[in-house]
């Protein structure tokens, strides 16, 4: 069956300028042009867009998107199988939230009496464990291995609150210190190799055992890879190279 942009917008819920602008990217290009001018989809097209848009439910950019469907060696079983593992690990952790939400609701209008303050976090910390697996996941576990990841995942789980926001207050401390420490322009001195520390310090809440080659590692992971270098170079520009640089120093992994 043939769809037009209209009635192709309509059957998978998406303007027909959604459809344009994936004809301009070239991510998904009508299968010809009718006589009329009009854009015509088939049923390849419409398989293309519905994985297009199984992805972009799980916050994969566009251009990500599209170098993953134009690989050689794309197969479209393997990837609705991984999409679907994805999705239950969602729908379990909407349902652990919608669960810590009913339970909170019972204990503030006093119908329950047993909440302690880690089931109260419980479902933060699995949200914050989904969200760097489907951002980072692959490439973290293609480096570190499943079981590094699992072990970190784990202690996250394990945290008591007074931990979890331990670690979250040395994150910001690590971002600071950063900042302070590219504006003397030496992560080489004091500010830089504090910085360093820092994160060594933060990385221990998660990792199971620090090496200095492991860190080193992932300094450098920063810097290649764009979704890393424009979360710190939200500290400044160049944020990534320079934290790079002094844990480069202080591991003595140097350039």
């Amino acid at each position: 069956m043939e769809y037009t942009i209209k009635k192709l917008g309509q059957l998978a819920g998406v303007s027909a300028r959604t459809l344009r602008y994936y004809d301009e990217i070239g991510i998904l290009l009508p299968a010809r042009i009718n006589s009329a001018g009009y854009r015509i989809y088939g049923q390849a097209e419409v398989d293309r867009l519905q994985d297009i848009l199984f992805y972009r439910e799980l916050g994969v950019c566009l251009d990500d998107i599209k170098n993953i469907l134009d690989a050689p060696g794309y197969n479209r079983l393997a990837a609705l199988q991984k999409h679907q593992e994805k999705l239950v690990d969602k729908k379990k952790q909407l349902d652990l939230l919608i669960a810590n939400v009913e339970k909170t609701i019972d204990y503030l209008q006093g119908r329950t009496f047993n909440m302690s303050d880690s089931e109260k976090f419980i479902g933060f910390k699995k949200n914050l464990i989904n969200k760097n697996e489907l951002k980072y996941g692959g490439e973290i576990r293609a480096k570190y291995g499943d079981q590094t990841v699992d072990k970190a995942n784990q202690k996250i789980l394990l945290m008591k609150e007074e931990q979890y926001g331990e670690m979250e207050k040395l994150r910001q401390e690590v971002n600071d210190t950063l900042k302070m420490a590219m504006a003397t322009g030496d992560p080489a001195g004091e500010l830089g190799q504090k910085t360093a520390d820092l994160h060594r310090r933060w990385l221990s809440f998660t990792w199971a055992g620090y090496t200095k080659e492991a860190h080193a590692g992932l300094a450098q992971m920063y810097v290649d890879d764009e979704r890393f270098a424009a979360y710190y170079d939200q500290v400044g520009a160049g944020a990534a190279i320079f934290l790079r640089d002094a844990i480069f120093i202080y591991t003595g992994f140097m350039k």
